[in-house]
Order: C-alpha cells, then structure tokens, then sequence
C-alpha cells in the first residue's frame, strides 16, 4: 500500500515499479500519484463522494455546488464533449465548463473544444504592510511549477492590482507535451487549494508573501476556448438581460439628449447669427 499524495480522493492503492497507483472513486480509473490527476476524474470523485458521504468537509465549509455535476469521462480521464443530467444534455470543453445551451439528448457535439486560456482573479484581504508585486509574482509562479508541475512557459503573467491578483495560464493543444500536466486540471487543483478544500493528502496550501499570511476572500475562474462559444441569449440569466437592458435605455437617453442639446444649440446659434448686425450697427 501507499499514499497518494496529489489525490486524497482514491481508494486500493498499491505500488508499481515504484510508483504509487491508485482508483479513482467514481469511475475507477487508475491514476499515476506523481502527477495530478484529471479535473473529470476528480469531479466524479467529488461527486461521488458527497453523495456517500465520504467528502471531507473543511471548516465552516458551507454548501456550494455551483459548476458541479457528475461528468462523463474517456479512459484517458479527458472530458467527453458531450455531458448530460438526465435528458438535459449540453457541450464542454477541456475544462468540463459548459459552452453552448443546454439542450436534449439528441444534441451533437461534433468535438471536445480546448480551453486554451484560464484566468485566475483573486481578492485579498486587508493587509498590515503593502504587498511586494515581485515577490507576489514569485510566490505563485514558483507554486504553480513545483506545487502543481506545470512548466513555467504556461504561465502568461501573474499581475498585482491592488487587492486583486489576477493569473493569466495559455497552453495551446500543439504547446502541451506528453505527459504534461494540463492548465485546466491546474486551476482546478489551485482553486480548490485557495478555497480550502485541498485536492492533496494532508498538504495545504500556505498563501505567505514576504513571511506575512495572505488571506483570499474570493476567486473567480474564467475560461477562453480556441473556438468560441454557442450561447444564445436565451441562456442569459434574468439579472444579466436586466444589465443589458438598463445600459440600452442609458444608451438611448443618452442620445436623445445629445440630439435636443445639438437642436437646441443650432437654434441659439441661428437666432444670435441674426442679432449680431444689429449690434454691431450700435456699435459703430
């Protein structure tokens, strides 16, 4: 037997050759505990996991279960293009993120989109003394390589605005070699850590800059796809189609009064035009 030290979320572990090899709960797929395991995997896992009950709960956890469902994985651990809950069935890309309406299980994914860019953007929280943007940048840059093994040449910036933190990942299908770890599975990894539900076996995540704790109060994950996505505007939230409507109406008064001031503008400017002979024959 062994531990797995990048994945808590495996059973019947055992080593080969050396290495430790471990199922994953769910689906069963064996995984290679030297590097991370699939985000599809580990959603499984989790989901798994919660209905069983063998979630490890972290404290003050409260339930949040927005963006999780129970995926369809290939062997491989990769997403399949097409996921569904019942007769609802909508396309993902690489990061398991829905990418089109959802639809019935007649809908045809005709491919599995690559999520080539993620961006990370986090909100700290008050701090004693200001933040070193350089040594910011070299604490998640060097976390990111060791912690998660990804090669620093995927890591497109990692910008400091006061108090938000924003990490910018690319990595392109023809970018990633072979056995690589995969952007998506290393946001996956990352925003579980920052939230305090860490992916790996008693390891936590220490956030510390310049030996002083930095707490994350909030984190955001966005995804861009090589090939954009299939949403309507039907699939737009109520609150979303209410921002669109309230800037439209600004828009429209908006011009309307540009038009009155200009009309008014030109009528002042016509009526002066013919005053101004008048006064100057008073003048001279």
């Amino acid at each position: 037997a062994c531990v797995c030290e990048k994945n808590k979320r495996v059973t019947n572990c055992r080593l080969d050759n050396g290495q430790c090899w471990c199922d994953a709960i769910g689906s069963g797929v064996r995984v290679n505990c030297a590097t991370l395991t699939s985000k599809c995997l580990l959603m499984k896992a989790e989901v798994m996991g919660s209905k069983s009950g063998r979630r490890e709960k972290p404290k003050d956890a409260f339930e949040d279960t927005d963006g999780l469902y129970d995926p369809e994985c290939e062997n491989s651990g990769a997403f399949k293009a097409k996921q569904c809950n019942g007769t609802t069935c909508w396309c993902v890309n690489t990061a398991g993120v829905r990418r089109t309406d959802k639809h019935d299980a007649d809908l045809k994914c005709k491919q599995l989109v690559r999520t080539t860019w993620i961006i990370i953007e986090m909100k700290h929280a008050e701090t004693n003394a200001p933040l070193n943007a350089a040594s910011l940048q070299k604490f998640f840059t060097d976390t990111i390589t060791s912690r998660y093994l990804l090669d620093g040449r995927y890591i497109s910036s990692v910008l400091y605005e006061k108090p938000y933190i924003t990490i910018d990942l690319k990595q392109n299908s023809s970018d990633k070699s072979s056995g690589g770890v995969d952007i998506a599975d290393v946001a996956y990894y990352f925003e579980k850590d920052v939230k305090g539900d860490s992916i790996f076996h008693n390891n936590r995540l220490n956030v510390s800059i310049d030996n002083e704790a930095l707490k994350l109060e909030k984190t955001v994950v966005y995804y861009v796809d090589e090939i954009a996505p299939e949403f309507s505007m039907k699939s737009l939230t109520p609150g979303l189609i209410a921002v669109i409507v309230v800037i439209v109406i600004a828009i429209v008064a908006a011009i309307v009064v540009l038009v009155s001031s200009n009309k008014a503008a030109k009528q002042n400017g016509n009526g002066a035009v013919g005053e101004v002979p008048m006064y100057q024959g008073n003048w001279t």
